[in-house]
């Protein structure tokens, strides 16, 4: 985690205040005076404050049903930010892991812990996400085939990893990933000859979405757990 980011989550100090006090030569990491605001602090790191050692509160883990219209994002923009639904503490301590556009509906993960929300959204990890799509014309009969086998996206090199496609009929299906390119998705289904009309994720690993459109609950320590890298 940031430094700046530390102090805010082991103090009452706002991130304006957090910087003054780096800039100013007050915080000490491990013995030395650090004032660098990305200074990354880890795990095991001993950061004090004027003699005081800091402590960041616990970390927390948001499930959210996420509407069409809203952006995942920390500000208002063109849409609203889904944050704007969490009534929580320090909503802006909280980032998105694994962002949604605009016109995707769906489960969205919320958190203040940043080695949680990188190992999670990792490709190398590969976290499987289950997308159901409503497609504008019918399946193909390769589609599946040439899923599983990596498809090539216009303006990139590299084939996709490959993805599981599951056909409830010709117009809906159900697709599997383990990376998140921009737009990839919309994306995959054009490199097919097929466009998206509608595209909601339900699950994240063995995480389903369990809460109403614009609802959101807490993660269980279990679900948390079983969401985690452990290094």
């Amino acid at each position: 985690m940031r430094l700046d980011k530390f102090i805010c989550k082991s103090t009452e100090y706002s991130l304006v205040d957090a910087l003054a006090l780096i800039e100013n030569r007050t915080l000490i990491v491990n013995g030395i005076i650090t004032v660098e605001a990305s200074h990354q602090v880890h795990k095991n790191n001993v950061v004090t404050l004027n003699g005081k050692v800091l402590t960041p509160r616990p970390s927390r883990y948001f499930l959210l049903n996420k509407p069409i219209d809203m952006i995942c994002s920390n500000v208002d923009e063109q849409y609203p930010s889904v944050l704007n639904l969490l009534d929580v503490d320090r909503v802006t301590e909280l980032h998105i892991a694994g962002r949604l556009d605009a016109d995707t509906t769906g489960l969205v993960l919320i958190t203040d812990d940043g080695h949680w929300s990188f190992n999670l959204t990792s490709p190398r990890n590969k976290c499987e996400k289950v997308y159901k799509v409503l497609l504008s014309r019918p399946i193909s009969d390769d589609a599946t085939k040439r899923f599983l086998e990596g498809v090539l996206l216009q303006g990139e090199s590299k084939l996709t990893l490959p993805a599981r496609l599951h056909i409830i009929d010709s117009y809906n299906v159900l697709l599997t990933l383990t990376e998140g390119r921009f737009h990839q998705v919309k994306r995959m289904f054009s490199a097919v000859g097929n466009r998206v009309k509608s595209l909601h994720r339900q699950q994240i690993g063995n995480l389903k979405l369990d809460v109403d459109i614009g609802q959101w609950r807490s993660l269980t320590h279990a679900e948390v757990e079983a969401l985690s890298v452990h290094e």
